[in-house]
């Protein structure tokens, strides 16, 4: 590979390691002539299937389409970008893996919102407002409950498992809400006979 500073075309490998879940090779590089170095990726390259729109219009798959419409609903979100990166190459795999010569993009777009609804809810809500075509705020109110249902469903099975102990532990403080006044340490501490030292 020619160096991208100088143009030398002699330039060798420091390391290798695998990247993208396994799906790329990040190489180190280093020119031989300007001591230079740079990074670069290998990936298999195998035909994606054309995207059919929604107004039946045909186009090849786009990662970076792809990409761009992630980061958009992930704008200012606390999501590092290898979290991204790797949501983007678990979406690409699996487009790849259908073996479909043909894709719609709703199905695509199926994908893109699991993947978000993992990395961050209020991107998911975003690209959904978009994708689903919200038109109230009653659409919205929906997709959160759906959101919370799913988030609920996964500790109350784990509570269930574990038998009668946890009913007696205090409730866990829902997420959604925050408390209006802190919990009172004295209160705590005051056992049945504080009511007779008043």
């Amino acid at each position: 590979m020619h160096c991208p500073f100088c143009g030398h075309e002699e330039t060798k490998v420091n390391d290798s390691r695998l990247a993208g879940e396994g799906r790329q090779i990040r190489r180190r590089r280093e020119c031989l002539k300007c001591g230079e170095r740079f990074t670069t990726f290998e990936t298999a390259e195998l035909v994606m299937p054309v995207v059919i729109k929604g107004d039946r219009a045909r186009e090849a798959f786009d990662e970076s389409k792809l990409r761009a419409g992630m980061e958009k609903a992930l704008e200012k979100r606390p999501v590092p970008r290898e979290s991204i990166d790797e949501a983007v190459s678990r979406i690409v795999h699996r487009v790849r893996s259908l073996g479909d010569r043909e894709l719609s993009a709703r199905a695509i777009g199926e994908l893109v919102m699991e993947e978000l609804r993992h990395l961050d809810e209020v991107a998911y809500v975003r690209f959904a407002s978009v994708y689903r075509h919200f038109e109230d705020v009653e659409a919205f109110h929906e997709e959160i409950e759906r959101l919370r249902n799913a988030r609920t469903q996964a500790p109350a099975q784990l509570r269930g498992a574990h038998g009668a102990r946890h009913k007696r532990s205090t409730p866990r403080a829902n997420r959604d809400q925050l408390p209006l006044l802190p919990a009172d340490p004295a209160a705590n501490d005051a056992g049945p006979e504080a009511d007779g030292k008043k």
